[in-house]
């Protein structure tokens, strides 16, 4: 069956740390072509401080990513979308996962009055991916990939992480998304998982859908 993704012209993968949203996002641009917008987490300077003391480094990791994450919007504003397709590794507006996860009541008003102005001006995705998983896989995958920032993280970071982002989802009405139950998928490493998904992204055109495949 050929798949058509003609109306996708701004696709934007999410889902917690160590789910796969980069490797999806590169898979899905190898398949169909675009450009690649991928988050610069390895540039915050501030990251692997804030995983080892979240409480003292949470405003500064939080306002960088906030303002990094903004710039790369303002590249997005240059494209002509009808042109050029992009394929994003993450959703301008899930900074406030972290941001609710992370800042103090004082440190998140005032992120609050930034992000509020910031948001008016960003694109929205044609169709957002929220990938699912549990977190010991999450955790196996952080260690497989082995980067020093990350030695940190704790499982229990991952799961109220993953919480909120459940309520996040469950609440978000404002593209299509599909929620895809990640658990036994190696999307990486086999095709046939790769191309069920890539069915999923080229039927789905309103709302929601929740899917789980029977492999």
């Amino acid at each position: 069956m050929e798949l058509n993704f003609d109306h996708l012209r701004y696709i934007a993968v999410e889902g917690v740390i160590g789910v796969g949203k980069t490797s999806l996002a590169q898979k899905l641009q190898s398949a169909i072509g675009g450009s690649l917008l991928l988050e610069e987490f390895e540039e915050n300077p501030f990251l692997e401080d804030f995983y080892r003391e979240p409480a003292r480094y949470a405003f500064q990791t939080q306002l960088f990513f906030l303002l990094s994450r903004f710039r790369q919007q303002e590249h997005l504003f240059q494209y002509d979308m009808f042109e050029t397709r992009v394929i994003a590794d993450y959703m301008f507006h899930k900074d406030r996962i972290f941001a609710t996860q992370t800042l103090n009541p004082k440190e998140m008003n005032l992120y609050d009055m930034l992000a509020r102005i910031l948001e008016k001006r960003v694109t929205r995705p044609d169709l957002a991916i929220y990938l699912r998983c549990r977190t010991d896989r999450l955790m196996q995958n952080i260690a497989k990939r082995g980067r020093s920032y990350e030695k940190h993280i704790e499982s229990n970071y991952l799961t109220s992480l993953g919480r909120l982002y459940d309520e996040f989802f469950w609440n978000y009405d404002e593209t299509p998304l599909l929620i895809i139950n990640a658990e036994n998928l190696d999307f990486v490493n086999n095709d046939d998982h790769l191309q069920r998904i890539f069915q999923e992204i080229s039927r789905h055109r309103n709302g929601r859908k929740n899917v789980s495949f029977d492999l």
